[in-house]
């Protein structure tokens, strides 16, 4: 029970947060008419973050996700599932089953992704945008969480069927 609440207390946190600095990011859009997400002002404070402080979290972060994205590739071999990528794209039958281990692999290390990157965006530009980190952190553990477990999987298989036929030679 206290994992549960625990899972909840950060989900919350992020939500109340990204809840707090949401009217004043879209009141900055509407005096601005600057969406910002996708200009050059994003990518050049995306490189800004990569000095600033929180910077080890580009490193960390997706070493984090490649190690869970390895297990859950793993799992998936183990279990007779397709590649990660494969099975989304064309097995429909697995998509349900594969899109929950995945957010009960992640969802914690997603939320904190966006909590660690508003607090980033609050530290070095002393302002909030939300959607920014909405999107960079998902990216940042998404990316390298699915590759590795499409890769994963595919050299588990790879190993295990190499393995049966050495065994059976």
């Amino acid at each position: 029970m206290a994992s549960i609440s625990r899972r909840w207390i950060l989900g919350g946190v992020v939500i109340a947060i990204l809840v707090a600095v949401t009217p004043r990011a879209i009141l900055r859009i509407l005096e601005t008419g600057d969406l910002y997400l996708f200009t050059d002002q994003f990518f050049q404070d995306i490189l800004a973050r990569l000095s600033g402080p929180g910077r080890l979290r580009f490193i960390f972060q997706p070493v984090v996700a490649i190690l869970l994205g390895t297990r859950s590739g793993m799992k998936d071999a183990t279990a007779g599932l397709p590649p990660f990528l494969w099975a989304l794209l064309f097995h429909k039958q697995h998509r349900r089953e594969l899109f929950r281990s995945t957010f009960a692999s992640v969802r914690n290390l997603v939320a904190i992704a966006i909590l660690l990157d508003l607090i980033s965006q609050f530290l070095i530009f002393h302002e909030v945008r939300p959607g920014a980190a909405l999107v960079v952190g998902p990216v940042l553990i998404g990316v390298p969480y699915v590759v590795s477990r499409a890769l994963s999987n595919r050299i588990w298989r790879w190993s295990n069927r190499r393995k049966r036929s050495v065994d059976t030679v």
